[in-house]
């Protein structure tokens, strides 16, 4: 077994390989980084996105060819990415960074979607069965923070930003990997449920294996 992880963002890293350690930690684990994909995916037009659709599938036939049994995705802005992979290679496991912590944000009625990505909220917000549910909250300058070296800052900024919300919402959920290290501060300072991807993701991928080595004992 081997599991790829496929970032597009540096930052995603650590959050995914803390949530191995601490839920999955006997998985073997692949990572391959894109870090220009973020900013390649706001070029406009469909000749583009085509480009983008077989950078996804070259990633993948990657992985496949290192071996990989499973692939989970740790980049949230890319939908139609992932589904042309799970579409191009059905008899794999291959996970979303979202679909997961969605399932789990589906018992809350009022939900919190928080980013530091822009173009995430819009195509998370796609994922979601009821869309109305979600209250959007969108903090650009933490990943600034972060991307300078300074994590402290980022998750202070990012519980300032959502805190006004505390009241409006029956949970937060942090739709970034980069956002699940600022899990706790936004609890101690709303008293929400907060839901991180990394940890809804890894549960998820943990149990599909364990399903699929059962069925096929």
């Amino acid at each position: 077994m081997r599991i790829a992880l496929i970032h597009a963002m540096f930052e995603s890293v650590r959050p995914i390989h803390d949530a191995f350690e601490k839920i999955f930690p006997e998985a073997p684990l692949l990572d391959l980084l894109d870090g220009s994909l973020p900013g390649d995916s706001v070029q406009l037009g469909e000749d583009y996105r085509r480009t983008l659709d077989q950078r996804f599938l070259s990633l993948a036939a990657y992985a496949i060819e290192a071996n990989a049994t499973a692939i989970l995705f740790t980049c949230s802005a890319f939908g139609r990415q992932i589904a042309g992979v799970k579409t191009r290679y059905p008899g794999l496991v291959v996970c979303t960074p979202n679909e997961a912590m969605i399932r789990e944000a589906e018992r809350y009625e009022r939900i919190g979607l928080v980013a530091t990505f822009a173009p995430t909220l819009k195509s998370m917000a796609e994922e979601f069965p009821d869309p109305h549910r979600l209250t959007p909250i969108y903090v650009g300058s933490a990943l600034q923070a972060l991307r300078a070296d300074e994590a402290a800052k980022h998750d202070r900024l990012v519980a300032e930003a959502v805190a006004p919300f505390a009241e409006q919402v029956d949970c937060f959920a942090l739709a970034q990997f980069s956002l699940a290290r600022a899990a706790r501060i936004i609890e101690d300072t709303t008293g929400c449920p907060v839901l991180t991807t990394p940890q809804s993701a890894v549960r998820d991928i943990r149990n599909r294996l364990a399903q699929r080595d059962t069925a096929g004992a």
